[in-house]
């Protein structure tokens, strides 16, 4: 990701001495000020980054935000055209930087150098050929921010919140008429890049990979409940709030869905009244159960409170406004709002709602309507967990693991087309490699992680990229890596033949089910894990599929040969005739755990195959005592039931989504134990089985011109839709004929090759065109 950009700008902060002596994070305000005089628009363009996070104004009017999170040896920057927001005469640029300090309320993952720094490179072309450079430098201002305390909590690791005293804002900053006479000129703190010897600076800047963030105003949909005053929501989405001298109200309003936005409050009058608000996934128990999540009645919200104290500034034609620096997730906010001895008036309470521009292109429809419902949160829960990066979920942790992105990314594929994000996170993962050979599990974080397993799931989505894309050059610039991760898993193998137990200051963590609660989501404690050993065959297979495609034959062998090894040893030392399945662990017969994770991982690296594949397929969905895969692991199961041949067997699967429906959430649950995370799009799974096995839309082969055709009917009358592929959307529409005739429609991807296998078994060769329609003969009963 280096950059040889000749840059003119200088980094820049504030002087020496310019703090005061509150300890914590550090928010300044700075402006540069232009004018231009031209009949004709003239061009604006600028790139600016930032140490730790920044908003950007022209005029007013929010023209970006970030920089996209990395960390400090890829520091992105945002170029940005600024041409409509410019006006002729005055003109003013206006930032908001926010750095993080070690020891203050901090997001987990944004890494921040010891210092805060700014840098804007820049400027305006006019029609006359004058140009007016905007690049940072001592002629910048800035004002020190007195108004905002950062609040430390334990409730999630986002950040925390903010308690903001409004009468020490700056209001108006960011318009031209503001007077920022007595604000300090900046300090230089040194070159975008040191040009001899080769010493890096902090930030190594990199431009940013992925589009900018949407925004788009949202109002609540209702009022749950309000005691003490009144409130009302109209149709304009104005919420006006009368609170009297001495008064007091609460109330608590619903965004229809859970969301991730900048809050926005419009007030009046009420100096040193106190807006207090608290953002909550969902209404639950006092004693911290949750329930139907939008029962209001007896339940309570729970979150960290924020304060928003108002200065009094507002009128009638001129509100006073606060809108939260950091994007928020809730689907409920509680209000609770206290007046001194002025009058208060709320305008407006609504949200800026935000996230990754994830285009819908996919589409899916068919007999079952129960089905249709799912599509619908997946999407959302997918879009809620994607902004610069792919969130674990956006409420508690905003980090991204390698195990959700690999899924994550997967269905952005067959949803959009877009990989972007994916590629971010691919390097990202690749970054955080420690000198062991080992990937952190979770990546930008200040918290280093390791879950062993984890390193695995990112080869696969190495693996996964190259199966939809064909980037080859992609591939194989992380074949270092994935070359470090496997030889870690390599020096572990022990005289039976299986990889060991991982180090105890490491995680290995395979899924949340009940039974693994003391160990956190660990078959079991100091012992060879089956399943890591299935998972580490299943990437020495993959990564041999990527070293070959890339032009390493010797090395594909060596991992294919490595990988029949480790079959071999699960085979010997997990296999049990008794029960015939796979023990979580090396077993003599004893009394072991057998889990669906085990069989379902035999199944996927080959260890089982054949009659032993499909046997234990079949026991995956009925055999007493199997410990239970969570939403997570759901997504292997259908995988392995296909793979086995068995995937029509899954439908009664979807039970675990429905029943989730029925407690009225907007997106899926985290897993099925703790309840903790009401957003966790790897439960999206359905956007990948209605498109890759209802639709049966999935790419041949690495490094194949072709795409399988090959819909699953599991009990359905019909189904259609389309599905993104990189050679476009490809359209399937098939229907069930009196019982006994199955007929099919494919439309798309044009002069690609395309593998059509039918119900009644029998393969047809085609070219992707406008429309190809095949019909075959079905069994009586069969659908």
């Amino acid at each position: 990701m280096e950059e040889d950009r000749q840059w003119k700008a200088s980094w820049i902060w504030a002087q020496s001495g310019q703090w005061d002596d509150r300890p914590g994070n550090q928010m300044l305000y700075w402006r540069k000020r232009f004018q231009y005089e031209t009949d004709a628009a003239p061009e604006g363009r600028l790139s600016i980054s930032a140490d730790s996070r920044y908003a950007l104004y022209v005029n007013g009017v929010c023209a970006s935000r970030g920089p996209a999170r990395g960390d400090l040896r890829t520091h992105y920057y945002e170029t940005v055209d600024i041409s409509s927001l410019l006006r002729q005469g005055d003109n003013v640029l206006a930032v908001q930087v926010l750095h993080y300090v070690q020891g203050a309320p901090h997001p987990s993952a944004i890494i921040s150098a010891p210092t805060g720094a700014l840098i804007v490179e820049g400027s305006v072309l006019c029609s006359n050929g004058v140009e007016h450079r905007i690049d940072t430098d001592e002629s910048w201002l800035y004002k020190v921010d007195s108004a905002v305390e950062f609040i430390a909590e334990t409730h999630t690791c986002v950040g925390g919140g903010e308690t903001v005293e409004g009468s020490e804002v700056p209001h108006g900053w960011r318009e031209t008429d503001y007077d920022d006479g007595n604000w300090t000129s900046a300090a230089k703190i040194g070159p975008a890049y040191l040009e001899y010897d080769g010493f890096l600076q902090p930030w190594q800047l990199t431009p940013r990979t992925i589009p900018p963030m949407y925004e788009r105003k949202r109002s609540f949909v209702r009022v749950m409940r309000a005691e003490g005053g009144t409130w009302q929501l109209c149709v304009k989405a104005e919420a006006h709030a009368q609170v009297p001298p001495g008064g007091r109200l609460i109330v608590e309003l619903d965004a229809g869905e859970l969301s991730t936005g900048y809050l926005r409050f419009e007030v009046a009058g009420g100096a040193g009244a106190r807006i207090t608000f608290l953002c909550s996934e969902s209404y639950e128990s006092e004693e911290g159960a949750k329930g139907i999540r939008d029962q209001c009645e007896g339940q309570v919200l729970r979150g960290y409170r924020e304060q928003y104290r108002v200065a009094g500034i507002g009128r009638s034609g001129q509100a006073e406004v606060y809108e939260t620096f950091l994007f928020r997730t809730f689907r409920f906010v509680r209000l609770e709002i206290e007046t001194d001895a002025a009058a208060l008036t709320v305008l407006l309470a609504e949200y800026i709602d935000t996230g990754y521009p994830l285009k819908e292109r996919a589409r899916f429809a068919c007999s079952d309507e129960s089905l249709l419902p799912l599509w619908e949160v997946s999407i959302r829960s997918l879009q809620r967990c994607m902004h610069e990066g792919y969130y674990d979920c956006p409420y508690y942790e905003q980090l991204q693991y390698s195990m959700d992105t690999r899924l994550q990314a997967l269905f952005t594929y067959v949803v959009s087309g877009d990989d972007r994000l994916a590629r971010k996170a691919l390097h990202e993962f690749h970054s955080s490699i420690l000198p062991s050979g080992m990937l952190l599990s979770r990546y930008p974080s200040t918290q280093p992680q390791v879950i062993p397993g984890f390193a695995l799931y990112w080869i696969m989505m190495v693996y996964d990229h190259l199966l939809h894309y064909d980037d080859v050059e992609l591939a194989a610039r992380y074949r270092p890596t994935i070359d470090a991760v496997l030889d870690w898993f390599g020096r572990r193998v022990n005289g039976q033949g299986l990889v060991g137990p991982a180090p105890r200051a490491y995680w290995s963590y395979v899924d949340w089910v009940k039974e693994w609660e003391a160990t956190r989501g660990v078959p079991m404690d100091g012992q060879p894990l089956t399943v890591y050993n299935l998972m580490y065959a299943c990437a020495l297979e993959q990564a041999a599929a990527i070293n070959f495609r890339t032009g390493r034959v010797e090395t594909a062998e060596e991992y294919r040969i490595r990988a029949a090894a480790i079959r071999s040893a699960v085979n010997v030392q997990c296999w049990s005739e008794t029960s015939g399945l796979y023990s979580d662990i090396p077993t003599s017969e004893i009394t072991v755990p057998f889990s669906q994770h085990a069989q379902i991982w035999a199944i996927l690296s080959g260890a089982a195959v054949g009659e032993r594949a499909v046997r234990l397929a079949e026991k995956l969905l009925v055999e007493e005592g199997l410990l239970k895969a969570s939403y997570s692991m759901s997504f292997f199961l259908f995988r392995a039931l296909a793979a086995a041949g068995c995937y029509d067997s899954s439908y009664s699967l979807w039970d675990s989504w429905r029943d989730q429906l029925k407690l009225n959430l907007t997106t899926w649950l985290e897993d099925p134990v703790s309840q903790r995370s009401d957003c966790h799009a790897w439960g999206a799974v359905p956007l990948y089985e209605f498109t890759t096995e209802l639709l049966g839309v999935k790419p041949a082969a690495i490094g194949v011109n072709r795409l399988v055709i090959e819909p699953q009917l599991c009990g359905l009358e019909w189904a259609e839709g389309e599905v993104a592929t990189r050679w476009g959307m490809v359209g399937v529409n098939w229907q069930v004929l009196n019982g006994d005739r199955f007929s099919l429609e494919v439309s798309g991807a044009d002069g690609v090759e395309l593998e059509v296998r039918l119900p009644d078994g029998t393969v047809h060769w085609l070219t992707g065109k406008r429309k190809s329609s095949l019909e075959c003969g079905l069994e009586r009963g069969v659908s």
